[in-house]
């Protein structure tokens, strides 16, 4: 069963709001992680981590070997980590951000050994030369 939370909103109209965190957290995860992987690897990720079928069930549901399926598995830690990071205007990480936890705009100067991870490079825009 979920829970109903009462949230504060910054509106002009009201200052709270019911909502369910987690129902909206699960329906962000999966929206995102279609819109962001292919066909296969969204298959992988659904058996595999939806799902929750060892690595043994998922090669032979999808007919592939050991070896493509880990390479896949790792491709999609790896391009879902940096996507539900770097989310507009609100990122799937880190949890205690999204679930409405203290949300950090700088480190605190109490905070010393945070570690802050590295926005990629943004490319400058291809210029058309006519």
């Amino acid at each position: 069963m979920s829970k109903v939370t009462l949230t504060f909103c910054a509106g002009k109209d009201r200052r709270l709001t019911w909502a369910r965190k987690d129902e909206d957290y699960v329906a962000d995860f999966c929206l995102v992680s279609r819109r962001s992987l292919d066909e296969f690897e969204y298959k992988v990720f659904r058996n595999h981590f939806l799902l929750g079928a060892d690595w043994k069930l998922c090669c032979r549901q999808m007919k592939i070997d050991r070896g493509t399926f880990f390479h896949a598995v790792y491709r999609i830690q790896q391009k879902l980590g940096r996507v539900f990071r770097d989310l507009e205007p609100y990122s799937l990480f880190p949890l205690d951000e999204y679930f409405g936890g203290s949300v950090r705009k700088a480190p605190s100067p109490t905070a010393l050994d945070l570690i802050e991870m590295p926005r990629p490079p943004v490319a400058p825009p291809l210029l058309k030369t006519a």
